[in-house]
């Protein structure tokens, strides 16, 4: 895209927040004109998103080969993006559900210290989900 079309593209999403909503609050502040601002501003940016997704889209068919490199470098990416997510998520996942776990366990074994043994068990569990997802990462980083 040129730069003429970037700012275009700004300027129209811009206005599409400032025309509507100068409407609403210039005049009298009832629901149906308030309903029409945000169905104005809706419409402004959707169309704006539109016209950049396929204006984004369309490139010169001559830059095929440098397409191919990209391709391959966007692989990469992607694959150390998704071994650092699968590895993080789990670890939060896993972190909440030891945090809940373990509470319960204590508050189980002030009651019962008979408890105890099972309700470990239970916090093992959860902590096995942040293994699982560093499995998951070793896995997609080998495929590399």
């Amino acid at each position: 895209m040129t730069l003429t079309v970037k700012l275009l593209l700004i300027a129209t999403l811009v206005l599409g927040i400032i025309i509507p909503f100068g409407y609403f609050l210039i005049g009298e502040k009832t629901k149906k004109r308030y309903k029409r601002a945000i169905g104005a501003n809706a419409f402004f940016y959707f169309g704006a998103f539109a016209i950049a997704a396929i204006m984004m889209f369309a490139g010169d068919p001559v830059k095929a080969a440098d397409t191919a490199q990209a391709a391959a470098s966007n692989a990469t990416g992607f694959g150390y993006l998704a071994a650092a997510l699968s590895t993080g998520l789990s670890c939060v996942g896993g972190g909440i559900a030891v945090g809940s776990a373990s509470s319960a366990a204590l508050g189980a074994n002030s009651e019962d210290s008979s408890a105890l043994g099972k309700s470990l068990i239970f916090v093992g569990l959860a902590e096995g989900v942040c293994l699982y997802g560093l499995i998951i990462s070793f896995m997609i980083l080998g495929k590399l």
